[in-house]
């Protein structure tokens, strides 16, 4: 069955999310037709309906006077939308050690590594941690768990530049992964759980420690 084709609004929606998940747009940042368009070499008619979409998405919003601003978590967001993945990483870890593969967990071992040889390159690093939760939560074998943490994805975007710029967080990072791969490896779901929980709690404090810097 042929594919349809990608639509100019779609492709300028793709191109403002990855621009933002690469840095290029922050939360604060104003979003100008002109401006996007000029950088994504087309009309600004699929911008604006990439900006709708984003805003729809809750990614943007348009203020009086100013227009389309990509949107910053306060506080009291951020403590939610963390409280949340811990939840969804907790469940996906003790589903993991129940229904998880051993080429799953080699898998989730080589992208640890990966993100520690990364460690010169903060985006890059930060890009695989990604990928890492995503094996994670395809190991869990629950769709409705990967679509709930899917809808976070764009709500991640808002948190603002990464926190892999210091060795000691990268190094943190891979010791708390290893330590939820070496439960799934055992077949330990509470030990999982409490390792994944464990996990997101130390980057929720990295998250506002930045926050309040």
């Amino acid at each position: 069955m042929p594919s349809h084709p990608r639509s100019s609004g779609e492709a300028a929606y793709d191109a403002l999310l990855t621009a933002l998940r690469e840095g290029d747009y922050r939360p604060g940042d104003r979003l100008r037709e002109e401006e996007v368009a000029e950088r994504l070499s087309i009309s600004r008619t699929p911008v604006r309906e990439a900006l709708r979409k984003l805003e729809a998405e809750g990614v943007v919003e348009h203020r009086p006077r100013i227009g389309a601003v990509i949107r910053g978590l306060g506080h009291s967001e951020i403590v939610e939308l963390y409280e949340m993945r811990t939840v969804l990483e907790r469940t996906a870890a003790e589903l993991a050690a129940k229904h998880g593969t051993e080429a799953e967990f080699d898998t989730l071992d080589a992208l640890n590594r990966d993100i520690a040889a990364a460690r010169d390159a903060p985006s890059r690093a930060a890009e695989i941690n990604q990928a890492f939760h995503v094996c994670l939560h395809r190991a869990s074998r629950n769709r409705f768990l990967e679509q709930a943490a899917r809808a976070l994805t764009h709500s991640l975007l808002l948190l603002g530049p990464t926190t892999f710029t210091e060795d000691a967080r990268i190094d943190t990072v891979t010791s708390e992964h290893q330590a939820i791969i070496d439960a799934l490896r055992l077949g330990d779901a509470a030990a999982a759980g409490d390792a994944a929980a464990a996990h997101l709690q130390t980057s929720l404090r990295y998250r506002l420690r930045t926050l309040d810097a």
